[in-house]
């Protein structure tokens, strides 16, 4: 429902504090009348020019020029020549901060998740930057999408509040060519496994 959508001002604050609230929230993809979802369950946060493993270190670009737009856009790029990653964009406009979704937790569309990751134990289908987006049918298209309204087929929905005790706080993952300090920032966010098995959403 409408009313459920994480609005803009959500994502109108410090990418550090929106990687971490995103913790819980549902992400869903809407193709036609089938709806797919997942809970969050790991982000990590880009911080503008500055943050020498953002994609807009070096300054704006074709490829990252959404970053440096308003707040609540998704900024969907491709690497390593095959995988898509879905950020959501972050704090006041011409500053380039995105938060990295990094995993979800499977909801709802379940048999199509399924179909997209065939042959993929259950427990992998989602748990990386690259495999929850080939699970949602998350591409090219998807970039600069507005994820506070549901008309475009991907926007993120208010479910949980996590608590502290619930989350890990960790470096960001492969990002060595960065050097210090930017590789020890706890700037990943994951949600205790544990801690939801058996909930109902």
């Amino acid at each position: 429902m409408e009313e459920d959508l994480l609005p803009a001002s959500f994502y109108q604050r410090p990418v550090i504090e929106v990687a971490r609230n995103l913790l819980g929230k549902r992400l869903v993809r809407r193709l036609g009348n089938y709806r797919i979802s997942g809970i969050i369950s790991e982000t990590e946060a880009y911080d503008g020019e500055q943050d020498q493993a953002c994609h807009a270190h070096s300054g704006k670009t074709d490829r990252n020029s959404v970053m440096y737009g308003k707040a609540g856009r998704a900024y969907v790029y491709f690497t390593y020549g095959m995988h898509w990653m879905l950020n959501c964009v972050c704090g006041p406009v011409d500053y380039p901060a995105a938060v990295l979704i990094r995993a979800l937790i499977p909801q709802e569309g379940i048999d199509y998740i399924a179909l997209q990751r065939e042959g993929i134990p259950q427990k992998n289908w989602c748990n990386g930057p690259a495999r929850l987006t080939r699970a949602l049918s998350i591409k090219k298209d998807c970039n600069d999408i507005d994820l506070t309204t549901s008309s475009n087929g991907l926007f993120l929905e208010n479910q949980l509040e996590i608590p502290e005790d619930w989350v890990i706080r960790t470096p960001r993952i492969g990002i060595q060519y960065a050097g210090e300090p930017w590789v020890s920032l706890p700037w990943r966010f994951v949600m205790k496994k544990n801690q939801l098995t058996g909930r109902r959403f």
